[in-house]
């Protein structure tokens, strides 16, 4: 059961929001952060006093305003309010839409839940926090596809080469070159031209760019 909630969120209009979603859950006992080292404190304080916190409700991503902080964004608060409170459950509510990112969340950071800031968040915080409650991980249908997405083609280390060398608008003409120089190989223009047409066919592209796109979206570049 969710009764005690702490918001790290540097937007008000956000943290309102988040704030008000709560409430129609019947969950009151709310306390609120604009600052990662601010939310570490209230949960060390917490834990101090034996009050601690069900549930971690961040942001990725807070603004610098000038203000030193420890911890600058919501992924250092994640790793260090962990080690204050190994039992917390963390649920991210970010703009984040990198499945790369994400994944590493979900696997290496071991959060209990993803919800994108997009059209109808509301009612995803609504069910995330719900099925949370239930001691179940919550993370969105179009995050998940992504995820799995992300893992339909296993990139090489040339492959990614390749694609960054064609994103910072390389020919690929000129691409045999640079890989003879580094002494990476394959690197004959054939062998370019069959990795390319490989890694398309599986994705499902037609053109070099859609490739190039697909990769800086997934966090492969």
């Amino acid at each position: 059961m969710i009764t005690k909630v702490l918001i790290a969120e540097d937007h008000e209009s956000a943290n309102i929001s988040v704030q008000k979603t709560l409430e129609e859950l019947d969950i009151t006992n709310i306390a609120y952060a604009y600052y990662c080292d601010d939310a570490l404190n209230k949960i060390t304080q917490a834990v101090k006093t034996d009050s601690s916190f069900d549930l971690l409700i961040t942001d990725l991503y807070f603004e610098p305003d000038g203000h030193h902080q420890q911890l600058p964004g919501g992924m250092d608060l994640i790793d260090a309010a962990r080690k204050v409170q190994p039992d917390l459950k963390i649920l991210v509510f970010s703009a984040e839409n990198r499945p790369a990112a994400i994944d590493q969340l979900c696997h290496n950071d071991g959060i209990d839940g993803f919800v994108r800031k997009a059209r109808n968040d509301a009612r995803e915080l609504k069910e995330a926090i719900r099925e949370i409650a239930r001691h179940r991980r919550y993370f969105p249908r179009h995050v998940k596809q992504l995820m799995e997405k992300k893992n339909t083609y296993s990139f090489s280390e040339v492959d990614i080469t390749i694609i960054t060398l064609l994103a910072q608008g390389m020919l690929q003409k000129d691409i045999p070159t640079y890989l003879q120089r580094k002494g990476i190989t394959p690197s004959g223009l054939s062998s370019i031209e069959k990795k390319l047409n490989q890694m398309k066919s599986v994705l499902g592209f037609s053109k070099n760019e859609q490739l190039v796109a697909y990769c800086k979206d997934i966090g492969v570049i």
